[in-house]
């Protein structure tokens, strides 16, 4: 018995897909639950497991097509051996026309596309498909609906695939590669954050030698006790809300002539993945302490180098913070994570000569910079803003005594 592996529900507004992987070929045997695919989505990276055990029959759609929720991937024969010579006799004998066209329409028009056609009466004939092979989509239906718009869209679309104007020079040397969907999402909100929002940034230094020594101080006994390394992230992420809660338009959004401010503290803390910065959230992180912050960041990080982060994890979020520090960079300008008005940039710490009491001194360094938009937030509040985190990690009792 031959079962359907479908795309599964990808999330909320998530509606298409990448194959990314196939973990298996064709004629292969796999085990029920068996990680058979991986999909590519704008958001997050999802296994579709397999329905049943068997072996492979068919593959619909190779590495690099889009699907869609719903689209049959491919099928796999239950069980093997006997099972799968037995159903070719009864196709062969049932009625072939009626079977036949049946896959021959769903590979050439997807059952969302078809609908449209049929409640409008549309002409299949003049439909032009978009997707792998000619297939028609469902943006391909509603364009023929509305024929006007697409025409004054077009322009804006035709630089998308991004096709060289002529010939490169040395193209035999070169090595051309499609975006994954993550990727171009990442792109699409770079340049929305930069198009939709007024951003600047300020930048201040903080002198990390207090936090240093707390952390060398208190690291073994911390660690013993709690089964987790105490680092510096969480001291920004503590010292982050503390700020927040002074200047709360840091912490808010705007939304069409409104000002929405938020009473929670959802911070997203950047990290890399296998396929690309994530930025996964640390919900009501006021209440955490600094051992729950500590071991989800751990988790984050983990699951984001194995894929296995949610879409849950990834939504939302009030405030962001990034640290380039881990990859060595000095100084940078990070840029919002829409619909934010504000994202803190950590760098690295190095020991630079520093004015103290009258006397050059060498101190841990780290410089600090905050993006921010100034459609809402004022220099003055977004300086002080900087100065309330660097006053934190520069005096860690200040957390305790939220002072």
């Amino acid at each position: 018995m031959a079962v359907e592996l479908k795309v599964p529900p990808l999330g909320e507004s998530i509606t298409e897909a990448v194959v990314g992987k196939w973990n298996k070929k064709k004629g292969e045997s796999v085990s029920a639950d068996e990680p058979l695919v991986v999909l590519e989505t704008d958001k997050v990276t999802i296994d579709v497991p397999a329905p049943a055990a068997g072996a492979i029959a068919t593959i619909a759609f190779k590495e690099g097509d889009k699907v869609r929720v719903g689209d049959v991937l491919g099928t796999i024969e239950a069980g093997g051996g006997a099972s799968a010579s037995a159903p070719a006799p009864q196709q062969a004998a049932a009625p072939a026309p009626a079977a036949a066209p049946a896959p021959a329409a769903d590979t050439r028009i997807t059952p969302t596309a078809r609908k449209i056609v049929e409640e409008n009466n549309l002409d299949v004939a003049q439909l032009k498909g978009s997707g792998t092979g000619g297939r028609i989509m469902k943006e391909d239906a509603l364009g023929q609906l509305s024929r006007p718009a697409p025409e004054a869209t077009a322009p804006a679309r035709a630089p998308a695939p991004a096709a060289p104007s002529g010939p490169r020079p040395r193209a035999d040397r070169e090595e051309r590669v499609k975006m994954t969907p993550l990727r171009r999402r990442v792109a699409e909100r770079l340049l929305q954050a930069q198009s939709n929002a007024a951003i600047l940034t300020t930048f201040n230094e903080v002198d990390m030698g207090e936090v240093m020594d707390l952390r060398k101080q208190y690291n073994e006994k911390f660690q013993a006790k709690h089964g987790v390394k105490l680092g510096f992230m969480s001291f920004f992420v503590r010292a982050a809300i503390e700020a927040l809660k002074t200047f709360p338009q840091v912490n808010a959004e705007i939304d069409g002539e409104d000002v929405v401010f938020k009473r929670y503290y959802d911070i997203g803390v950047a990290v890399s993945g296998s396929r690309g910065l994530v930025v996964p959230v640390l919900r009501d992180a006021d209440t955490l302490s600094l051992a729950d912050m500590e071991k989800k960041i751990g988790d984050f990080g983990v699951r984001a180098k194995n894929d296995k982060l949610t879409l849950n994890d990834l939504q939302g979020g009030t405030f962001t913070i990034s640290n380039g520090g881990t990859f060595g960079s000095m100084l940078s300008t990070p840029i919002l994570n829409p619909p934010q008005t504000g994202i803190l940039g950590m760098h690295n710490i190095v020991e630079r000569p520093v004015a103290r009491n009258g006397q050059v001194v060498i101190r841990p360094i780290m410089y600090l910079a905050l993006s921010y938009d100034h459609r809402l937030i004022d220099g003055r509040e977004a300086v002080q803003f900087l100065v309330r985190i660097k006053d934190c990690i520069e005096d860690p009792t200040r957390l305790l005594l939220e002072i």
